[in-house]
């Protein structure tokens, strides 16, 4: 099944069908934390869509600076390993 085409908004409610076991999971986790596990399931779910965005940005910032040419040799990356350690072992 694929995703609904880009630009077409969901107004309706949605019903997430949840196995017995991850519907507990989710109830024990939200009575610890003191709410309602619908609202616990909406947060977990805007998490996961805004760190996928995130995700999805990043990815395609790194491959316009590829075909833009910002690359650094496998020996730059390397030098600039070693410098963060040397960096981060004077800091101790």
């Amino acid at each position: 099944m694929s995703c609904p085409p880009k630009g077409l908004l969901y107004t309706g409610r949605m019903n997430v069908p949840l196995s017995p076991d991850l519907e507990a999971k989710l109830a024990r986790a939200a009575g610890k934390r003191g709410c309602e596990a619908e609202a616990l399931a909406r947060e977990a779910i805007e998490r996961l869509v805004d760190y996928d965005e995130w995700f999805t940005r990043e990815v395609e910032e790194g491959l316009a600076q590829i075909e833009r040419g910002e690359v650094l040799s496998h020996e730059a990356v390397g030098a600039q390993l070693a410098l963060r350690v040397t960096d981060k072992d004077r800091h101790r």
